[in-house]
């Protein structure tokens, strides 16, 4: 995935999805939106069930061509045909993964609110990286990826960075210039209207 000059959307799935349900309000997101990447994030580790949510939000991802990542399955990843796996651990193990997928998956590391795990985890070979939440929120111990280590990111390291967790209007207003990415899930999954939460924080980008 390419730093674009204004960031872009990169979609996180709800933990708990209803097949029956999901994947076609996944679609009318994802026409009134552009989206540059969706990662299948399920709480469950049961690989049939994350295998079948993966076939199902394939068909509406790459019929409008755009990136279906999982978090963290990487045999399920190849297996299913999906573009590249997120990695939950940090740097720990993208190298290893980068070896087991290929040059051409899409391979990112969530390493939370650590500049260090960032630059290892670039080092490793992955493709982004992604820091958060970048707020203080109910959930977690309470730390949070801060506003500076974005500008620093920004300035010195050239591989892509995704700000998520705990995004609103106004910490996207904030991160606009210094992030590449915003990964946007609860934040308008949990609205009756998740099409018209993810335009008001789109437009908070302008």
């Amino acid at each position: 995935m390419d730093a674009p000059e204004q960031p872009q959307l990169y979609l996180i799935t709800p933990t708990e999805i209803e097949l029956g349900r999901f994947p076609d309000l996944l679609a009318r997101v994802l026409d009134a939106q552009a989206v540059a990447c969706v990662r299948l994030s399920l709480a469950t580790r049961d690989e049939d069930r994350i295998a079948r949510a993966a076939d199902a939000l394939r068909e509406v991802t790459h019929a409008r061509d755009i990136a279906l990542v999982v978090s963290d399955h990487t045999l399920l990843a190849d297996r299913l045909g999906l573009d590249g796996v997120h990695l939950s651990d940090a740097a720990r193990s993208v190298r290893d993964t980068r070896k087991a997928l290929g040059e051409d998956a899409i391979v990112g590391s969530f390493c939370g609110t650590s500049r260090h795990d960032g630059m290892a985890a670039g080092e490793a070979g992955a493709d982004y990286v992604s820091f958060g939440p970048v707020q203080s929120s109910a959930l977690g111990d309470g730390s949070f990826a801060e506003l500076d280590l974005f500008q620093w990111w920004s300035e010195v390291i050239e591989v892509p960075v995704v700000a998520e967790g705990a995004l609103d209007e106004a910490m996207i207003r904030t991160l606009t210039p210094y992030t590449d990415f915003f990964g946007i899930g609860d934040e308008i999954w949990r609205h009756e209207d998740p099409v018209a939460a993810l335009a008001a924080l789109t437009a908070a980008m302008a």
